[in-house]
């Protein structure tokens, strides 16, 4: 007698097959039970909480193709499933992704929840400039940490400011948080912040090669940076100062290169963020800090 599919055993089935193939994970899950539950259940149209009942109904075998399909998808073409599925969730928000934008991964999120304390201190920021925003998630995430605050998000790439632009609207949050394409820093004169952040690109090239076959379906010019990956870090650390007001942050994410931005940069004063989620590379400076720079 043939047992039927249900969620449950689709799960664990693409679970076995995810492992087999050795598949990478790393663009929003790191493992292959969560990767099969985010597929599956977006396959199904399943809300994560969801009851023994429904785990372990018979699906129809549209259902049952549907999963198939996503699943041999995601062996075949080792495309991240944020892509497959568009959709990925950031700070505890659900973002529209595509290959315009990195997968929103930043661990600046934990700071986002944590609304930068206790280094804004009693500051409420009022004017925060998100550096490379890609999707959006760091300026929209922030905006809605910061009711009051008004977000200049910048991208050099037209094709992530559409994106964000689209997660702008979804999040009703078109009147506080304005997109420029712009090669880092805004285009308007005289604009400071109380808190700058940054996600640039910082991978060297070099490491390309080396890299999983997903980072390949991810833009290039997000990830990858001239100068052992400190082209884009260094100009951010040389201007931030003067966008900053004179109690002001910068909060850069330089992830694995945060070493050799360290010894790079040894006049400067580093705030290395220990993360209770994991990750590193989270580093803190000060307007003070910079403006010697």
């Amino acid at each position: 007698m043939t047992r039927k599919v249900t969620a449950r055993r689709a799960v664990l089935a693409a679970e076995r097959r995810f492992k087999r193939a050795k598949i990478y994970f790393g663009h929003g899950t790191d493992n292959a039970r969560d990767e099969a539950v985010f597929l599956v259940f977006h396959a199904l149209g399943l809300a994560f909480e969801v009851s023994d009942a429904i785990l372990d109904a018979p699906l129809t075998e549209p259902q049952v193709s549907a999963v198939e399909t996503l699943i041999a998808t995601r062996i075949r073409e080792r495309r991240p499933a944020a892509y497959l599925t568009r959709r990925m969730w950031f700070a505890g928000h659900e973002f529209y992704v595509d290959e315009n934008v990195l997968v929103p991964r930043s661990p600046i999120a934990e700071l986002i929840l944590d609304k930068f304390q206790p280094w804004l201190g009693r500051v409420a920021p009022t004017r925060i400039l998100d550096i490379g925003t890609g999707s959006g998630c760091i300026a929209i995430a922030a905006a809605l940490a910061f009711p009051a605050a008004r977000i200049d998000a910048t991208d050099i790439s037209p094709g992530a400011l559409q994106v964000a632009a689209r997660n702008i609207e979804c999040h009703a949050l078109g009147a506080r948080v304005q997109v420029f394409e712009a090669d880092l820093f805004p285009p308007a004169e005289g604009a400071v912040y109380d808190l700058i952040v940054a996600n640039p690109p910082y991978v060297p090239p070099a490491e390309r090669a080396a890299l999983p076959t997903e980072y390949r379906h991810e833009p290039p010019g997000a990830l990858f940076a001239e100068d052992d990956g400190l082209a884009l870090v260094t100009r951010i650390l040389a201007n931030a100062a003067r966008y900053l007001q004179p109690h002001g942050i910068l909060v850069i994410d330089t992830g694995g290169t945060w070493p050799a931005v360290a010894a790079a940069f040894p006049q400067l004063d580093f705030t290395w963020v220990a993360l209770r989620n994991g990750g590193d590379g989270i580093g803190v400076l000060t307007q003070r800090q910079l403006q010697d720079f």
